[in-house]
């Protein structure tokens, strides 16, 4: 069983990305709908759908389609005021979203790729449910582009403009709720060749293609608005597609542990060859030998249980493959596509109410011995029948080898079964949208934007901050924000001269923490920011009462900044009247000061500041402090 460090090389990894990026476009791709997601619960009416697989235009059908028409599923749709008959698939599309064109192109240029003389959209079939109409609509922009790694050159073959997918709310046994608010949102997705050796590299290039889309400016953030989908071979094994990767920081250990499960899926497969194993095509009731049985599974199927044995499997279903994962646990998946709760395997009982009495009467019904594996499915006979059929299909496959399919990323980085790959028998023409031809004028008139790492250095050069300061500023979406209040208020005009690291730190750090208290930062607008700093520059407040006056703007935006400095009272002190203060705090804790010394700065800071916190600046108000301690130890008490 492989679980250990992996040399890539040997094992013969390659790898391709496809991401998927969703556009920031008033509308969406094919209608006049915005692009804003709802709460479920503005839903103001549903409909439901059943899917079938069609033929392409060859009169193919898509294996991955007619595996998914298998499961007999109802989608039901929750619709909004802000949908229309286009995602309802009670209308044609319109004509493909410009907006969504040019932000597209621009991407394709900055990537250098070769920009196709005109936009063909097409259909790409699913029956998933997670389109209305069966297909989701995607049209070819850019091919042959390219980005340098240090491990080697890895090639973009494809920038394709598409529409995204309607969100799944609910998936139970029978039936999927979907809903239409995202259905339609304009993406990209950009897919690379299979140039990729190792899991770090496969990271690093989704993180440099993601900074070159959040570059653009032009492009959703947030969770679920940016995906990668995985693509992941190795010698002898096959090839697989790991769909809804979101976290870049999972990319590393999805890429390893489908190499991981791979690698023992081929062992596994060698000793089944090995003990001559085959697969019983035969499917039986058990029921009988579970009518009193205590376990809560089987009775909630109403003790319906059906079976079938792997000849000379024993051992090997309950074999680990993924961390916290196991052969069965692949054969689990593809019955649960059926609407059963899962299998049980006699690799695993007696376990889950089911005894040592029941799983023998089970092999005496198969005339399985140890070396056999029986497995059960408690369900009705329809959905037990279906569900272990397939079953029996991937039994087999393991004999000959690993099946080529599609996969979805786990918390934690492993995956489950989804469906078989897709062909070519999915892609047909799109006739209801009319072509676009791209023009030289329009290329010429796409203005590139300045990229991550090139803001981030012209930051460092130009405000002499650290590479960390910078980086976290050029990605931060408030970087506009920040050009310009450097531009106003870091002269030596100003009262007091801003420095950059206190302006990055309001724009990222401060307002990520007020986010995370729950504070709605969203409330406040551009021009009190400047305000803020502008009032600060003047000596109007210190710079320790940025938080609370955000806070307090977030929760009452209607008010001006003066207004809210006023309410807190963090109008500036005079020093005279600071130093008055600070003597009244030392003398009032006397004993304390001559027991502690100067150690007693600390602790008398935390009173002090509680009065004069965004009044006076803090580094002025610990240097009165030390002065004053200094002095009320020397001329009390004779210490220097």
């Amino acid at each position: 069983m492989v679980m250990a460090e992996l040399d890539y090389g040997k094992v013969g990894l390659v790898a391709g990305l496809e991401i998927h990026q969703q556009l920031d476009t008033k509308h969406k791709l094919f209608c006049k709908c915005p692009t804003t997601l709802r709460a479920k619960k503005d839903s103001n009416f549903e409909f439901f759908r059943y899917l079938r697989a069609s033929k392409s235009e060859l009169g193919e059908v898509d294996k991955a389609a007619e595996a998914e028409e298998r499961y007999r599923r109802t989608f039901i749709y929750k619709a909004y005021d802000s949908t229309c008959l286009v995602e309802n698939d009670e209308e044609p599309p319109h004509e493909l979203n410009r907006e969504a064109l040019e932000i597209a192109l621009e991407v394709a240029l900055l990537l250098d790729m070769d920009v196709v003389d005109e936009v063909h959209t097409m259909r790409k079939i699913v029956i998933d449910g997670s389109n209305t109409c069966g297909f989701q609509r995607t049209a070819l922009i850019a091919t042959n582009g390219k980005i340098e790694t240090e491990e080697g050159v890895v090639r973009i073959n494809t920038l394709c403009l598409e529409e995204e997918a309607a969100q799944k709310l609910l998936e139970e046994r029978g039936y999927v709720v979907y809903s239409l608010d995202r259905l339609g949102i304009p993406l990209v997705e950009i897919g690379t060749a299979p140039d990729i050796k190792t899991p770090e590299q496969a990271r690093k290039v989704a993180e440099h293609i993601g900074m070159i889309l959040q570059s653009t400016g032009k492009v959703k953030r947030g969770l679920g608005t940016i995906r990668q989908d995985i693509n992941v071979s190795i010698r002898d094994g096959a090839r697989v597609e790991i769909k809804g990767v979101q976290n870049l920081g999972m990319i590393e250990q999805v890429i390893k542990n489908e190499v991981i499960r791979q690698l023992n899926l081929l062992e596994i497969r060698d000793e089944l060859r090995r003990r001559d194993a085959y697969v019983e095509r035969e499917i039986r009731d058990v029921s009988e030998i579970f009518k009193n049985t205590k376990s809560k599974v089987i009775k909630k199927a109403g003790h319906r249980v059906f079976g079938m044995c792997l000849r000379r499997f024993g051992g090997l279903v309950g074999r680990q493959i993924q961390p916290g994962r196991r052969f069965g646990s692949e054969l689990s998946d593809i019955a649960k596509r059926f609407g059963v709760g899962g299998i049980f395997h006699t690799d695993e009982l007696p376990a889950y109410g089911i005894t040592e009495e029941e799983v023998k009467k089970l092999k005496t019904a198969f005339n399985a011995s140890d070396e056999d594996c029986v497995v059960i499915v408690a369900a009705d006979e329809e959905r037990a029948v279906s569900s272990l059929n397939a079953v029996l299909e991937r039994a087999e496959v393991a004999v000959h080898g690993i099946p080529e399919e599609t996969r979805r990323a786990l918390e934690g980085g492993n995956t489950a079964y989804m469906r078989p790959l897709p062909g070519a028998a999915r892609m047909y023409p799109e006739t209801d949208v009319p072509p676009i031809e791209i023009t030289e004028e329009m290329l010429r008139r796409i203005k590139l934007p300045e990229l991550f790492e090139d803001r981030k250095k012209r930051y460092m050069q130009e405000y002499g901050i650290n590479e960390e300061l910078a980086g976290k500023i050029a990605r931060s979406i408030n970087f506009k924000l920040f050009e310009e209040i450097m531009s106003m208020f870091s002269s030596k005009g100003t009262k007091v001269e801003i420095p950059a690291t206190l302006v990055i730190r309001t724009l990222t750090d401060t307002m990520t923490e007020l986010m995370r208290e729950g504070i709605a930062i969203q409330n406040v607008e551009e021009p009190h920011i400047i305000k803020i700093f502008e009032m600060l520059a003047a000596g109007d407040f210190s710079k320790e009462g940025i938080p609370e006056i955000l806070k307090n703007l977030a929760a009452n935006p209607e008010k001006s900044v003066g207004e809210i400095v006023t309410e807190l009272g963090l109008k500036t002190m005079r020093i005279e009247d600071v130093e008055k203060f600070i003597e009244a705090v030392v003398m009032e804790r006397a004993d304390f000061v001559r027991n502690r010394g100067l150690r007693a700065i600390s602790p008398l800071m935390g009173v002090v500041m509680k009065e004069l916190r965004g009044k006076v600046d803090g580094k002025l108000v610990s240097e009165m402090l030390e002065n004053t301690i200094k002095k009320f130890l020397s001329e009390r008490y004779n210490i220097e």
